[in-house]
């Protein structure tokens, strides 16, 4: 692995361990060249997948992308850090274990949307705003009406 401070090749693991949900191993690792420490983690990856956005064009599947947009969601809010990576955990488990390989930004923003409802109000309704392009303030009421007579 390399270091991503100085660039060395040659970096030592010190410690491996599960995360909490057994979905990755944890790694911390040290260089011997700046003596450095940093953490890594590895993931099983079952598949290849690509998604397949509104427009028709198709883009590999990136996880750190979903999670940022989790993270944005969720930004100042009573949300820790740990629920989110279980959210986006278990999107991506689904999304491999589904047998698709090209799956639509449609899906996506769908189970994006269904964690959300159950994990923090605020959080889906700013979502929503971006994923169903939301133009105007009636937009917003419409949506918040709809959400309170369910």
């Amino acid at each position: 692995m390399r270091c991503p401070f100085c660039g060395h090749d040659d970096t030592q693991v010190k410690d491996s361990r599960p995360t909490e949900d057994n979905s990755a191993i944890r790694r911390r690792r040290y260089c011997p060249s700046c003596e450095s420490r940093f953490t890594t983690f590895e993931r099983v990856q079952l598949r290849e997948l690509t998604v397949v956005k509104r427009n028709g064009q198709r883009i590999p599947f990136e996880r750190e992308k979903l999670a940022r947009s989790i993270r944005i969601a969720c930004r100042k809010r009573a949300v820790d850090e740990e629920r989110i990576e279980r959210i986006v955990n278990g999107i991506q488990r689904r999304l491999e274990s589904s047998g698709e390989t090209e799956i639509p930004s449609s899906m996506i923003g769908e189970m994006v949307m269904e964690a959300l409802q159950g994990l923090d109000q605020v959080a889906y309704v700013r979502f929503a705003s971006v994923y169903k392009n939301f133009r105007e303030a009636k937009d917003f009421e419409d949506f918040v009406e709809k959400l309170g007579g369910e």
